[in-house]
């Protein structure tokens, strides 16, 4: 069956974070916007408008590129507005099928297109829809939850489908001073009959941050970045040092701005450089009071978090540390037990090890301890 469709794109998307309206936003290697204009072009699709903010058809230029049978509209203050404007530009009769997409529901198929077209044969509108499976709770002025009964109650996903004079006709009639929820409940007002199709839990919506991370894991864009550190700390008087957050007592100190932590520095640097993020002085410069002293742990939590942010994970840490004394065994455990703490791993994703220079250089002459250090990071695409 012939159709063609809009595919709405010309919100902000401010919610989804990252400072770039989220249907332009990479997911796997494409734009989000791709993944549904390719769908719906490869299920049939006789032509594609894609409406966008007015000034972005740049954009769509550049994230549809390749591809064929579309063109772009500028969208309109309110999505409404925007689905007109996506209809006025479809060269199509009253009873050619037209499918209204949101380009933030990048996981749409051939197999949800087939239910909705013939869905259609007998309705005005078809809409994929899932049953509420959640308790639902309303909220009242005071914060006070009561809760709402969940029978009839379905959540209504798109691409929704409609013949092309029914929908424009509905979209005439509609009061302009009113926003719809979605464009069957425009058909539905005009006295149009709304049938459901099997809704899917892929046709997901990104509206926050964490929903690209979970479209992330379902296209399995996962990579594995490796970093590497190194950092060095002279000796000088004391009675022990910070190392791998842990104290151990010795005949010096070392020096720096910081704790002068020398693991730490190492693993932070590791973390950082697996995430492309600059190194520990980009983010903590030397020359800035606030660090003067301060514990390393800091460093390290903060790059354990922007990894975090992106929707990534430590996947193993390997850290050597280089010196003739103190003597690193007797305190390895307790030391792989705080970086897996500072790391949000298990134990066993921490290797620490020392190694001595054989009275070579700088560390053989026990003037500083050095520390070297590896990072595997997984992330999203």
């Amino acid at each position: 069956m012939a159709f063609s469709a809009v595919i709405v794109a010309a919100g902000a998307g401010t919610r989804a974070g990252a400072g770039q309206p989220k249907q332009w936003r990479d997911l796997a290697g494409r734009p989000v916007i791709r993944w549904s204009a390719e769908a719906l072009l490869e299920a049939g699709a006789r032509h594609l408008v894609v409406v966008v903010a007015d000034g972005d058809e740049g954009l769509a230029a550049a994230a549809l590129a390749g591809l064929d049978r579309w063109a772009a509209a500028a969208g309109g203050a309110t999505r409404a507005q925007s689905v007109i404007a996506g209809l006025a530009a479809l060269d199509a009769g009253p009873d050619e099928i037209v499918l209204v997409h949101d380009a933030a529901r990048p996981f749409v198929t051939a197999a949800h297109v087939a239910c909705l077209l013939e869905a259609l044969k007998n309705a005005d509108g078809a809409v994929p829809a899932l049953a509420v499976a959640d308790t639902v709770k309303r909220l009242d002025a005071a914060g006070r939850a009561t809760t709402a009964p969940r029978e009839g109650l379905w959540r209504a996903q798109t691409p929704q489908a409609f013949r092309f004079g029914v929908l424009n006709a509905a979209y005439r009639a509609w009061p302009s001073d009113r926003a719809p929820t979605d464009d069957a409940e425009v058909v539905e007002a005009a006295g149009g009959k709304v049938v459901l199709t099997p809704g899917d839990p892929m046709l997901m919506k990104m509206t926050y941050p964490e929903d690209f991370a979970m479209a992330r894991l379902l296209t399995g864009a996962r990579s594995l970045r490796i970093g590497q550190g190194y950092d060095v700390h002279r000796f000088g008087p004391g009675d022990g040092v910070w190392l791998c957050g842990v104290w151990v007592g010795h005949s010096a100190s070392l020096i720096g701005h910081s704790d002068a932590d020398v693991g730490l520095h190492a693993l932070t640097d590791a973390v950082l450089g697996a995430i492309g993020a600059g190194d520990i002085g980009d983010h903590f410069p030397p020359d800035d009071l606030r660090w003067k002293g301060a514990p390393s742990d800091a460093f390290l939590r903060h790059a354990v978090s922007l990894v975090a942010a992106r929707g990534g994970r430590i996947v193993n840490v390997d850290l050597t540390l280089i010196c003739e004394a103190p003597k690193i065994k007797p305190h390895r455990e307790a030391m792989r037990a705080r970086l897996a703490s500072l790391l949000r791993t298990e134990v066993d994703q921490v290797s620490v090890k020392a190694t001595t220079t054989e009275g070579l250089g700088f560390a053989g002459r026990s003037e500083g301890l050095a520390a070297q250090a590896v990072a595997m990071v997984e992330l999203g695409g």
